[in-house]
């Protein structure tokens, strides 16, 4: 079973991540994650790092069929691992997918010009490269304001050197990247998880824990 875990930057999609690979191995299952991008050297992770970094300019500076290809490579770069994956374990479980360059290359677009270009990047990453497609996809909604006070707390990453990229740093991105991700998952049938209560205060990771791994253990039953 292939699991994607998405949401805009902050919602915590690391630790959720991390969280349903314990349970699920508590449970018996064989598992196995993934984190993209995969910042392990490979040129597509370099050049996203330069893009995150501002090297090639802002956000909505950089078309978004040039970012969106750097992200499509990256994961194409990890299929041949994902799909042994795929056949030795009961759950692979991935920290963003492919619809994190929908998503977040999407929020630069509106109207016809988003939809040609959400179709474009489903035909070169299904497509062209023939990704697997995921069995779910658990989208972690967070409030914008919730979400970039949690990156505010991030510890330091490996790609950046930034207080945040270009991504995080962007309240615009964020808001537009998170009505992306909601027409989506309506769109698709995803499972969506609030990552806030009721008063918009972070609920406690051990609930969001539960309410993803409700949503997974029937899969794998």
């Amino acid at each position: 079973m292939l699991l994607a875990i998405e949401g805009i930057d902050g919602s915590g999609k690391g630790t959720q991540a991390g969280r349903l690979c314990e349970t699920a191995a508590a449970h018996g299952h064989r598992v196995a994650s993934f984190s993209f991008p995969l910042y392990d050297d490979n040129p597509f992770s370099r050049a996203i790092a330069d893009y995150l970094n501002g090297e090639f300019g802002a956000a909505d500076e950089v078309h978004p069929e040039l970012a969106g290809l750097l992200y499509a490579g990256d994961r194409f770069h990890a299929r041949p691992r994902l799909l042994a994956a795929l056949d030795e374990n009961d759950l692979v479980v991935c920290d963003r997918y492919v619809a994190s360059n929908a998503a977040h290359q999407g929020a630069k677009l509106t109207g016809a010009a988003r939809s040609r270009l959400l179709a474009w990047l489903e035909a070169v990453e299904y497509g062209e490269f023939a990704l697997p497609r995921p069995d779910l996809v658990v989208l972690l909604d967070a409030p914008v304001a919730l979400a970039r006070e949690l990156v505010g707390r991030k510890t330091a990453r490996g790609y950046t050197t930034l207080e945040a990229d270009i991504h995080e740093s962007d309240a615009g991105h964020s808001g537009a990247t998170r009505d992306v991700y909601l027409e989506l998952a309506l769109q698709e049938g995803w499972h969506v998880v609030s990552t806030a209560d009721d008063r918009g205060a972070v609920r406690e990771v051990d609930d969001v824990a539960a309410e993803v791994w409700s949503s997974v253990k029937p899969l794998l039953a």
